[in-house]
């Protein structure tokens, strides 16, 4: 049975609460749907807070691969977090990183993407569409092959 695209994503949010909770952070649910904010994240004592985005894949391809839209590569401010949630592994994975470096990944691979031709050798046009992706085709200068792993399971950002 195929699972709708909605209860993925909330599985996935679900997945991030509880991670943030079992680290002590106060974590809530932002209003679904209606903003680029899925999880507001404070501190214990109230110091510090986050906003955080989770996009979450179950179905696919094998390699890590999510798809984001142009505005995830203007979303770059330092308070504000990704959760890339893989729920094709067991256990799930989540791999937790800035906005910012997510940011400097999607312009610059969409850059390189771009400059490279089609099949048939016409030039590319303007697309929304992006992929943020664990081993790009193109050379990404700030996305070497493998990239990702450093952030997997990285919830250091949050103390």
């Amino acid at each position: 049975m195929k699972i709708q695209r909605d209860f993925i994503g909330l599985a996935g949010e679900y997945l991030v609460l509880s991670r943030l909770t079992a680290l002590g952070l106060l974590a809530s649910l932002g209003p679904r749907n209606k903003s680029t904010i899925d999880i507001f994240v404070t501190s214990e004592q109230g110091k510090t807070t986050w906003m955080i985005q989770v996009k979450s894949r179950l179905y696919g391809p094998k390699e890590n691969e999510w798809m984001v839209n142009e505005e995830n590569s203007k979303n770059a401010k330092p308070n504000f977090i990704y959760c890339f949630v893989d729920l094709r592994n067991k256990p799930e994975t989540v791999y937790v990183i800035p906005s910012i470096k997510v940011a400097q990944v999607l312009s610059e691979a969409h850059t390189a993407q771009m400059k490279k031709p089609m099949r048939d050798g016409s030039k590319r046009t303007k697309h929304q569409g992006r992929k943020l992706k664990n081993n790009f085709i193109v050379d990404v200068e700030s996305a070497p092959h493998g990239w990702m792993k450093i952030y997997r399971e990285k919830w250091d950002v949050f103390t």
